[in-house]
């Protein structure tokens, strides 16, 4: 399908219809940097939220959960940095509902029509004097044009902001989906793996809004990784304004591919940037898996291969050492077939029917030296195929780690 869709070069969570966003710095982060933000909707939105699978799933979750579940509507979303709120027991709980609260009686909101997200060190309990004072002052924050702030209060350890927006025309009108992001670190394919939030002014209603988010969470986010850690804090909220004026969208929609393929495009696109940034990273890597006997099999192997830290030491140091590629592929628990197996670095065969193949190694040096690698495998079982994206594995990334909370 051609893509129908149009990137906003200068685009942001706050362009679809009905949105305002801001940010500002209450003293929760050491920086001077913003570390309180918030996305405010005119209208009740429908929504949809996707979570971490971490047994340890922190305070702010537990809110937004309640929230959704009260009819699966937002009209609001907010956001720190620079401190968890996880494993931090009642108070914790108790502090997250205050969140709630806060932001409800600053923005005009109903309490259960408010996500709460939080994201910085574990274990400690949030300061909510500064908290209080925060949220007090963010209403004269909101704007139109909010979005960079937005974007930068909810940074940790990420160096740069991710966002992105497309619009894509639904019966003859402009509908547009953004998306802001952060994530460097504790990123791996289970669920979300980062804070992610999207804003979209199609009409369209929560149920199916839940379910595309689902879908595109697994093609999407679900194919990252840096170093192999899920975090307690991972969720991805969607809210949409359904301002636009299009037609309800269901998946009988004759545009439904469309919208579809917009939204999975914002999703990508965020996944990569996480990916592309990863503590100390210097080059994306991306696995193309092939000829696989499913999907899911296809998915299993390239997350094998792209969370190896063998593989990402190899690309790291533009070493073309495919048996760590072929050893990641033969221990993902999926059905290989040992004879048949082919391996290029870009357009570099390295591997063919599970033979090595002679190869130019300065060639090779030289495109993994490149700031984006692409290993494909193709393994000539089924029609099974998949795509997830790393980063490499660096002194960096021990550096920022070993010294996170200080």
């Amino acid at each position: 399908m051609k893509e129908q869709y149009t990137i906003i070069p200068d685009g942001n969570v706050t362009t679809p219809a009905g949105f305002r966003a801001g940010g500002l710095h209450c003293g929760l982060k050491k920086t001077d940097r913003h570390d309180l933000g918030a996305i405010v909707c005119d209208v009740p939105a429908a929504a949809a939220g996707v979570y971490t699978l971490n047994a340890f799933q922190a305070a702010p979750l537990r809110v937004t959960k309640a929230s959704l579940a009260d009819g699966g509507k937002l009209q609001a979303v907010l956001v720190n940095s620079g401190n968890a709120n996880a494993c931090t027991g009642e108070q914790g709980e108790a502090d997250a509902y205050e969140m709630r609260a806060l932001a409800a009686a600053a923005f005009g909101v109903e309490e259960s029509h408010v996500a709460v997200a939080s994201t910085g060190v574990i274990g400690e309990p949030l300061p909510m004097g500064k908290v209080r004072a925060g949220v007090a002052a963010l209403p004269e924050r909101l704007k139109a044009d909010g979005g960079d702030d937005f974007c930068q209060a909810i940074l940790t350890t990420d160096l740069v902001q991710k966002s992105l927006c497309v619009r894509v025309e639904i019966d003859g009108k402009p509908v547009h989906i953004a998306g802001a992001a952060k994530g460097s670190g504790m990123i791996h394919p289970n669920m979300a793996t980062m804070l992610g939030f999207l804003t979209t002014d199609a009409a369209i209603g929560s149920e199916q809004l839940q379910q595309l988010l689902n879908a595109v969470t697994d093609s999407t986010f679900n194919m990252i990784t840096v170093d192999g850690d899920t975090s307690t804090n991972d969720m991805v909220v969607v809210m949409a304004s359904g301002l636009a004026g299009n037609a309800p969208l269901t998946p009988e929609h004759p545009q439904w591919e469309a919208f579809r393929a917009a939204f999975e495009h914002v999703g990508e696109h965020l996944a990569k940037a996480i990916a592309r940034d990863g503590e100390g990273a210097t080059k994306l890597i991306e696995v193309t898996v092939a000829g696989a006997v499913s999907g899911d099999a296809a998915r299993a192997i390239a997350k094998t291969i792209v969370g190896s830290s063998l593989v990402k030491s190899a690309v790291y140091g533009a070493d073309a050492n495919w048996g760590r590629i072929i050893a990641a592929v033969g221990r993902a628990g999926q059905p290989v077939n040992v004879d048949t197996v082919d391996i290029r670095l870009g357009d570099i065969v390295t591997l063919r029917a599970s033979q090595p193949v002679k190869f130019d190694e300065e060639a090779a040096l030289e495109y993994l030296k490149g700031d984006t690698v692409h290993i494909h495998v193709d393994l000539h079982m089924g029609t099974g195929r998949a795509t997830a994206w790393g980063c490499d594995l660096t002194y960096d990334y021990v550096r920022i780690n070993a010294a996170y909370r200080t």
